[in-house]
Formats: C-alpha cells, structure tokens, sequence
C-alpha cells in the first residue's frame, strides 16, 4: 500500500498513514489546488513528448465544477499543447450540443477555446457506438492521464453509479437519482430533477484504470463527507465508484483543506 502524502502549501509528500493505497495530497484551497495541478498536467505532458515517439498525449477530463481552476489554470500557461487530445468522460443522451448541461459544451468553452485545441483535439463519448470510444483510445496508445471528480452524495465518477462494474468499459448508463441530484448543484438552470436527463453514455471503471496515472480531485467542505468516505476505503468498493483510484497504477487523491475537515 502507498502511504498518504500531505502537502499544505506544495506538491511535497510526507509520510502520514499507510493504510490508503492512492497518495493524498493537500492543498490551500481550489485555486492552490488547481495551480498546482496544471504544472502537474504540462509536466507530464512535457516529460511523454520528450520520452516516447508517441506525438499525442492523451488527458482523461471531466467536466462540472471541480476541474475548472485546472483547466483556467492550464489554460493561463500559454503552453504549446498540439499534441494534447482531451478525452471527456461523459455525455448527457440526446443532449443538444449547445445545452446549458451539455459535455460536449463544457468541453468547447471550458478546454477548446482557453487552450487552443484545434478540431480533433477534443474527444466525447458518442451514445450511439459506446464501445468505438475504447476502441480509438487503444489506437491512440491509451490515456496518459486521467483526471478525476467524485460526486459528493454517491461518490460516483462520471456518470458511473454505485454497482457500476470494476471492468467495465464505455456505455450508455442509467443516471441514479442521486447522481442526478447532485447535478442539480453542478448545473443550477435545471428547476427541478424531472429536468436532469435520465441516462448519459460514460467511460467505464475499466477505461479508467487503464490509464497510465489517475488523478482524483475534491474540494469544498461538500465534498468533506465523500473526501472521509474515500480515504476510509483501503480498496475499491463497488457502493462508492470514487474508490477505483486506489486500483489504479500511480494514483493520488489531490484535496484542499476545506474538504478535508
């Protein structure tokens, strides 16, 4: 098992308990955190390009609140990302592509447009060829990087709810009801949960665990219960998705101080 790191102020790891398997890493606040985390992300974007003769690096991405001081962050870099491609995790079924909700949106406002990605640099899930996601990530090499949210209530990831298999790959899922609740914080136009889509096509606990380096971030004191839930977990346990990242090869759970209590 790894053991825990704690870095208040930096990204330095000292030792504090060894019974969770990813390493935790502790921050100020959502802004230290994201910063910290885009030098990260163009580290080992940086480190590939110059190691491997693979010309794209492939980064597993979210969307709602969580990542968006990351991906400011990153995008205030100015780096040269042309060989970076963006592989969303998830998409609402039948979502319009401009819908206040829509992944596909998030991605294009939110990564597209800050970065510079030209077309073809951003990936999204289609629901009607599921498995073809899988398929073009293995073409591709395989996920350098994957960045992670945990929902607060279910500690799902993506749109992956609790039972969701630990193998599993790419395909259209139900969304739970307490999946969809928390959308209702993460997209406030939604007036009430009858308006949350029911079901969105999401990579699967296997597409994840499958990348090279996992990442999973929580901050805010509404995350403080899901934060306690994973850390007290010692492996994957399938009633909260969240825990695939402590079967994951080189995983770290990144948190600020609020979310941890």
């Amino acid at each position: 098992m790894r053991a825990i790191g704690f870095a208040p102020l930096s990204v330095s790891t000292l030792t504090l308990r060894t019974y969770v398997p990813a390493e935790l890493r502790v921050f100020a606040d959502p802004e230290e955190l994201g910063e910290a985390l885009a030098d990260h992300v163009l580290f080992c974007y940086t480190r590939a390009r110059e190691t491997t003769a693979r010309t794209r690096f492939l980064l597993g991405c979210p969307g709602g609140r969580t990542p968006r001081t990351t991906y400011a962050a990153l995008a205030r870099r100015g780096a040269d990302l042309s060989g970076l491609v963006v592989v969303m995790m998830d998409e609402y079924v039948g979502a319009p592509p401009d819908a206040h909700y829509s992944c596909t949106r998030f991605a294009q406002e939110e990564l597209a447009a800050p970065l510079g990605l030209a077309d073809g640099q951003v990936w999204v899930p289609d629901p009607g060829d599921p498995p073809e996601y899988d398929e073009r990530i293995a073409r591709a090499g395989g996920i350098d990087l994957f960045l992670l949210a945990s929902g607060a209530s279910d500690g799902h990831v993506a749109f992956l709810p609790p039972g969701s298999r630990r193998d599993g790959r790419t395909s259209v899922v139900e969304l739970a009801t307490s999946t969809r609740r928390d959308n209702l914080a993460t997209f406030p136009q939604f007036r009430s949960l009858d308006e949350v889509p029911l079901r969105g096509v999401s990579v699967g606990l296997g597409t994840i665990s499958g990348a090279r380096a996992v990442r999973l971030v929580l901050h805010g004191a509404d995350k403080r219960e899901a934060t306690a839930k994973l850390l007290a977990l010692e492996d994957y346990d399938p009633a909260w998705p969240a825990s695939v990242v402590h079967v994951c090869a080189d995983a770290e759970v990144w948190v600020d101080q609020a979310a941890l209590g």
